[in-house]
């Protein structure tokens, strides 16, 4: 399998077949934050390349491409970051009110130490230069260019039946201090990543009660924010 598809073969805005287009939607409706069921199958490193190659496609503001990745594989690595993580996970439990605490700690959160592969996924806001194209009046873009980078990683993954967990419970400066991680550069996403032999059908914290998904329709609006008055002033 090539590392990215031959663009000229087809052209880059050629549309995709039925088989396509339902392979991806496929990819999307069944992504799923995997937290502890991981397979110790070692991810070879060209699949591995090619979920970094596609995380590298991603789009970024004034194509500055802010990303880095920090492929962690080292045992004892892993092991500290799993220590900075139980402490932080602890504090957050104690922050969701008594009734919830129990069903907090009961989710399982081993992704750090049993899947084979953990990255960091971090953005260069320097990259670009002091003015860049398309972030002069949202300073943010490039960290949500970076958070494409990672969903584009987490669908390809999908694609290759690897599962991905992303630890979100870690202290920053923490895990800035373990991986070396300079002052300019903001951490986005730190990943777990490893095979599994199963995914829930639904996403796992709503079959274990914590939430559900809410219908569509609540969430779209037409024209402007819902409920919103309209200013009679506007042309």
């Amino acid at each position: 399998m090539p590392e990215k598809p031959d663009e000229e073969a087809f052209g880059a805005a050629a549309s995709f077949s039925a088989e396509e287009r339902a392979a991806l939607y496929k990819a999307i409706y069944t992504r799923r934050d995997v937290r502890d069921e991981f397979l110790p199958t070692p991810i070879p490193d060209d699949v591995l390349k090619r979920l970094l190659n596609a995380a590298h496609h991603a789009p970024s503001v004034g194509f500055m491409q802010p990303w880095n990745f920090i492929v962690i594989r080292d045992e004892n690595r892993r092991a500290r970051i799993h220590s900075l993580f139980t402490k932080a996970n602890e504090e957050a439990a104690a922050m969701f009110p008594p009734e919830q605490q129990a069903l907090y700690r009961s989710l399982k959160l081993e992704g750090i130490r049993k899947a084979p592969v953990n990255l960091c996924i971090t953005c260069d806001r320097t990259r670009g230069g002091k003015v860049v194209l398309g972030r002069t009046h949202n300073s943010q873009m490039d960290l949500y260019s970076t958070v494409c980078a990672v969903q584009n990683l987490w669908l390809a993954a999908r694609a290759e039946g690897i599962g991905v967990g992303w630890v979100s419970i870690l202290d920053d400066d923490a895990l800035r201090q373990a991986l070396s991680i300079p002052g300019h550069v903001e951490i986005i996403a730190y990943l777990c990543l490893g095979y599994v032999d199963h995914l829930y059908q639904r996403p796992e914290l709503e079959v274990k009660g914590w939430r559900r998904r809410l219908p569509l329709e609540d969430l779209i609006f037409e024209e402007q924010w819902n409920g919103a008055e309209t200013d009679s002033r506007e042309i």
